[in-house]
């Protein structure tokens, strides 16, 4: 998913707002993300303070680290890149009982778990991160997270390759 999509979620829309973009998003072209990049978002356990924001770079994993509301500062964001090889995703474990879907796996620390369509988001964010970690990055992964007519890194599509 399009970290524009994060933002227009319905958690987004509290806290991710143009002031607190103007943080996070230098830090993320920083570690090398392109403008509206494939991400997911971490909310953690008060997203109106901090949350993080992992983008999918062609270097690496860009994590950015978020506080919403710094006294007598504002919004602030940190990010880091980490190259592919040295991602540390943890295994990815899927139970379905009674046509309910529920995964939990850990990226980078953290802890990523969801039921039905938030399974459905994590697991297609951790397959988006095993293409990219194996330096592949299959057409229909990049379909579905970016949508037609653009390449893994968001530019527009070249020569007829629509993925890289």
């Amino acid at each position: 998913m399009r970290l524009s999509e994060w933002q227009k979620s319905t958690q987004g829309a509290k806290v991710m707002t143009a002031k607190v973009a103007a943080a996070y998003e230098p830090a993320l072209r920083g570690v090398g993300a392109i403008r509206d990049p494939v991400a997911y978002v971490v909310w953690g356990d008060d997203p109106g303070v901090r949350y993080t924001i992992m983008a999918a770079t062609d270097a690496g994993l860009g994590v950015c680290n978020v506080r919403v509301n710094v006294p007598q500062e504002g919004p602030r964001a940190t990010a880091k890149l980490i190259r592919w090889n040295r991602v540390t995703i943890g295994d990815l474990n899927v139970e379905a009982h009674h046509g309910h879907r529920y995964v939990m796996v850990q990226v980078e620390g953290a802890v990523l778990q969801g039921v039905d369509d938030a399974a459905d988001g994590i697991t297609t964010w951790i397959a988006h991160l095993f293409a990219r970690i194996d330096g592949r990055v299959p057409s229909d992964h990049v379909s579905g997270l970016l949508g037609s007519g653009t390449t893994a890194t968001g530019d527009p599509a070249v020569s007829g390759d629509p993925a890289a």
